[in-house]
């Protein structure tokens, strides 16, 4: 296979600003299709991009010029699209969530591997080499053994009409953006954390959680804080506390293609800052997926695989959590 040629389905404000110039810019890509029950804005998207604007999302599944597809839709159709996506045995490249259901996350992986297809959630945060230098220093023993770990992701509020705030698409924090701090805890904990607590308030409007918060442990007791909101100053930042000494990533989840990455270490008093050169990790997912297709399996399974599961069975245990805890 020369090229993926690719098909969208969905013309969300992420595929415009961050996943369409990273695929069109690939040179293992290729654009094909364009889908949205809005011709209009599959003209748009097309003008920019390049690729055939299709109106409605079975059009481009159907076609035998699309090799995979990515799927930027709202919460409440990504799981459904996906798996008729596999089923025409296309491969896919999803937004997160790609479900908060750890049963249905179990039936798309189990689909995906039927069908001899590549599923990804695309968790752009973990293709970052940032995360692999924190890795080494936790191996190396730099901040001795791991005792806790917290991480948050807030940004500020959005438009009244922003798909988080619609109660019908599955909007709110925890589906929007709290997913990214508790795949941090499992990337950094394992699976099978335990939720010990967690909140998510409520807009008294909506009706959806506009932020929270959940309290993990990992098997062997180690603990992780984790917060998220939609109507706060920016911050998305983790820290790990060891025995002797602290990791903090400053900007873990939206660093900057441009800019160099920085994350403090601390250790005895004396605090170091260690940089990481800049890195497009939207172009790291899409040469990640483009590489699983061809080897026949996932290239990253952080992104993959089991990692779809317990992605989902942590987001269901947390709203779990939060409805016993009102």
């Amino acid at each position: 296979m020369d090229r993926v040629r690719m098909g969208v389905l969905g013309c969300a404000d992420i595929a415009w600003r961050r996943m369409l110039p990273a695929l069109t810019a690939h040179p293992s890509v290729e654009v094909v299709a364009v889908g949205s029950r809005d011709p209009a804005k599959a003209a748009a998207f097309t003008g920019r991009f390049g690729g055939e604007p299709v109106t409605g999302y079975e059009a481009v599944l159907d076609r035998s010029d699309v090799d995979a597809v990515y799927v930027p839709l709202p919460p409440s159709l990504t799981a459904d699209w996906t798996r008729r996506a596999l089923r025409q045995d296309k491969h896919v490249l999803s937004e997160k969530p790609l479900t908060g259901s750890a049963r249905e996350a179990a039936g798309l992986r189990d689909l995906a591997r039927a069908r001899g297809r590549v599923l990804f959630e695309n968790y752009m945060f973990l293709c970052h080499p940032q995360h692999r230098l924190v890795d080494d220093l936790l191996a190396a023993g730099r901040i001795g053994r791991l005792r806790s770990l917290t991480a948050e992701f807030t940004i500020p509020g959005k438009p009244a009409d922003d798909i988080r705030h619609r109660p019908d698409l599955d909007g709110g924090a925890l589906t929007g953006i709290g997913g990214y701090p508790l795949r941090t805890a499992l990337r950094y904990l394992g699976p099978g954390l335990d939720v010990v607590g967690a909140l998510l308030r409520p807009d008294p409007h909506t009706g959806v959680d506009t932020d929270g918060a959940a309290l993990l442990t990992a098997a062997d007791g180690t603990p992780a804080q984790v917060a998220f909101g939609l109507r706060h100053a920016y911050r998305g930042r983790y820290e790990l506390t060891g025995s002797e000494g602290h990791i903090t990533v400053p900007r873990a989840y939206t660093p900057p293609a441009d800019h160099p990455a920085v994350i403090h270490l601390e250790r005895d008093g004396v605090r170091e800052e260690l940089t990481v050169p800049p890195h497009d990790q939207f172009r790291s997912v899409v040469t990640d997926f483009v590489e699983g297709i061809r080897s026949g399996a996932p290239a990253r399974s952080t992104l993959a695989g089991e990692a779809l599961v317990e992605q989902a069975r942590l987001v269901e245990a947390v709203r779990a959590a939060a409805r016993r805890g009102r």
